[in-house]
């Protein structure tokens, strides 16, 4: 069976873009499209949390416009960024999906689901904010120095990511293995283009705005907010605020964990999102 490692890196064409994505898991039902967090690629998934998933269903990761191998200028907004991806959503001829969005990949599966709501049967938000809430308009000075630098450490990583206590720092020692272990036909590296767009999305989106959070109320999607009870990227507080404003949502919250729970319990969040899409 093709896995994370092995999953050969494929081309979709839409608008003038070639998208690079991977596509790989158990056919036939509703495909899982995963929205990566800000400067990630489609190697920055953690294996043990898309292995885990793809047991069950189709997944498919896809780098945004001018990220890793795709082609063309990489979005300064949210909802260009929305619509990009919905195009390579119509460039796979998929009339349906269920999206997992991490992060910034958060901000835009929130706008798909709103502009396209017919396209998402079911949603994941997963350490991810509204548009317009307080504490959104860009991250707390320290996180922003170790987000922002020329080039990505795993020290870095491990500062924005994990918890920082002992037992969540070995979780993040843990990842940087797993997501550094595939060589073959890895992905290339974002650009500090990339980085300087998505930022400009990230501050965009987090302008303070009360009436923008009214928009959740109008997404018709099953939804499930997942976060880390101490995310120091975007406050835990707001997936709370979420939960409560989108008419079908619930809730999971994981311990001793911040912004990147996800790859410090792979195998348990994979079980609540494949319980949930089921």
């Amino acid at each position: 069976m093709t896995t994370h490692q092995t999953a050969e890196t494929r081309f979709a064409e839409a608008d003038g873009v070639t998208y690079a994505y991977r596509r790989f898991g158990v056919p036939g039902g509703t495909p899982l499209l995963m929205l990566q967090h800000f400067r990630g690629n489609l190697d920055n998934w953690d294996p043990a949390l898309t292995d885990a998933l793809a047991a069950h269903r189709e997944v498919i990761l896809v780098d945004y416009a001018g990220v890793g191998a795709s082609t063309g200028r990489p979005a300064h907004t949210v909802a260009e960024t929305a619509r990009q991806i919905i195009a390579f959503t119509e460039a796979l001829g998929l009339s349906e999906v269920d999206i997992l969005g991490f992060s910034l990949g958060g901000f835009v599966a929130q706008d798909i689901a709103l502009i396209r709501p017919h396209l998402v049967r079911r949603l994941v938000l997963a350490g991810t904010g509204p548009k317009g809430a307080p504490g959104m308009h860009g991250w707390r000075q320290d996180i922003a120095d170790h987000a922002r630098t020329d080039e990505s450490s795993g020290e870095d990583l491990l500062y924005i990511f994990f918890a920082h206590t002992e037992t969540s720092q070995e979780k993040g020692v843990e990842f940087l293995g797993r997501f550094l272990r595939r060589q073959e036909g890895r992905d290339a590296p974002t650009s500090l283009a990339v980085r300087d767009a998505q930022y400009d999305a990230v501050l965009e989106w987090g302008v303070p705005d009360h009436g923008a959070l009214q928009r959740l109320t109008g997404i018709k999607s099953p939804t499930l907010v997942l976060q880390g009870d101490d995310d120091l990227m975007i406050p835990t507080k707001v997936s709370h605020l979420m939960a409560g404003l989108i008419p079908d949502a619930r809730i999971r919250v994981y311990p001793d964990s911040a912004h990147a729970f996800l790859f410090q319990y792979p195998a348990e969040v994979a079980a609540d999102v494949t319980d949930f899409l089921a």
